[in-house]
């Protein structure tokens, strides 16, 4: 309805306007009818389990996972390769990646990157360019320690 209203004639401003208008009257009607769940496990349940098509077994597993991590913490959801569905949980961080290059296995049993007590850089960013980090690594080459770099991607050198 919009291109057509706009096809025939109608300022695309008002338009944008009048959509906008329905956005925040659609939005301030939900919040108005939803209820805080909080740390309630039984509410919790009760919205998973509506969300997994009434299936209260799914919906009290999710109900586990949620209490298990809190608000902050990240649940995933993978394929099984059995028939059990269960929780599994991860503490600390998990990366869905790994080393960058097989030239970093130290363990090539379980083909694992093994650093001891190493200095750690997290970069939220893509690294492109290794001037930016060149001051970082010159000191961390004199301690001797290894360094691991998490970061967003790597690209070039």
């Amino acid at each position: 309805p919009g291109i057509k209203s706009v096809a025939a004639g109608a300022n695309p401003m008002d338009l944008k306007r009048g959509i906008d208008k329905a956005v925040a009257t659609v939005v301030a009607n939900l919040k108005s009818q939803s209820q805080e769940v909080g740390q309630d496990n039984n509410k919790i349940k009760q919205v998973a389990t509506i969300s997994a098509n009434n299936d209260e077994v799914i919906g009290a597993l999710i109900a586990q996972a949620m209490e298990k991590v809190g608000n902050d913490g990240v649940i995933t959801v993978e394929e099984a390769k059995g028939t059990e569905t269960e929780v599994k949980t991860v503490e600390g961080m998990q990366f869905d990646r790994g080393y960058l290059s097989p030239y970093f296995v130290t363990n090539s049993d379980k083909m694992e990157a093994e650093l001891d007590n190493p200095y750690i850089l997290i970069y939220d960013k893509k690294i492109s360019n290794m001037k930016e980090l060149l001051p970082i690594l010159e000191k961390q080459v004199q301690t001797g320690k290894p360094l691991l770099i998490i970061a967003e991607d790597l690209d070039g050198e």
